[in-house]
């Protein structure tokens, strides 16, 4: 099973950014775990990750987060599909970044 990690600033608003993705993950029959976390425990919570996905208000954290946990695909969510809660198209975007 595929896990997927956001990371925000508090991990409140990409909580529902989460839901929006289970749901997509399960209309599409993708099997997988996502979860969101503020960035202050992306060390803890994100190791094992397939994939970390990024809010845009800490873009900018892209490399410290890749230098804690290398070997795992960093990338920061489009601001478009972020503000729309487009759960089906952060999914596919994860999918991609993680060849799934």
């Amino acid at each position: 099973m595929k896990k997927i990690t956001l990371l925000c600033a508090a991990g409140m608003s990409t909580s529902m950014l989460v839901k929006a993705m289970q749901k997509a993950a399960a209309d599409e029959n993708f099997e997988c775990e996502i979860a969101a976390f503020p960035t202050s425990e992306a060390k803890e919570k994100a190791a094992g990750s397939d994939v970390i996905l990024l809010g845009p208000q800490v873009r900018f954290q892209k490399g410290k987060i890749a230098e804690l946990l290398p070997g795992i695909p960093v990338e920061a969510i489009d601001m478009r599909m972020y503000g729309r809660m487009d759960g089906a198209g952060v999914l596919k975007f994860a999918r991609e970044k993680m060849n799934a």
